[in-house]
């Protein structure tokens, strides 16, 4: 299965792009539980990045949330989606 869907794909470029995936589905499951979280604290804006920023969570703007991407998906250009929320969230990273 794993290698009818890498098609030509060297395993070990294949591996970077499942790690990538892995690692956004995970960032945006934390982001949604603690967005949820704030939203019933009442805060002013649940989308204000220093309150997530302030307990240690990515702050996943909205096009690069699973939720979003997932509904994406069926669409050719969900790699470029994709690669796009990747340097969105690299953007918003602490230097």
């Amino acid at each position: 299965m794993a290698d009818a869907l890498r098609g030509s794909m060297d395993a070990t470029e294949y591996k970077h792009v499942v790690l990538g995936l892995i690692f956004l589905k995970d960032i945006s499951d934390a982001f949604e539980e603690q967005y949820a979280e704030t939203k019933e604290e009442g805060i002013d804006d649940p989308e204000d990045r220093d309150v997530y920023v302030s307990r240690t969570i990515f702050c996943v703007p909205p096009g690069a949330r699973w939720e979003h991407l997932q509904h994406q998906a069926p669409q050719p250009n969900i790699g470029q989606l994709v690669d796009d929320a990747m340097s969105v969230l690299s953007a918003t990273i602490p230097h």
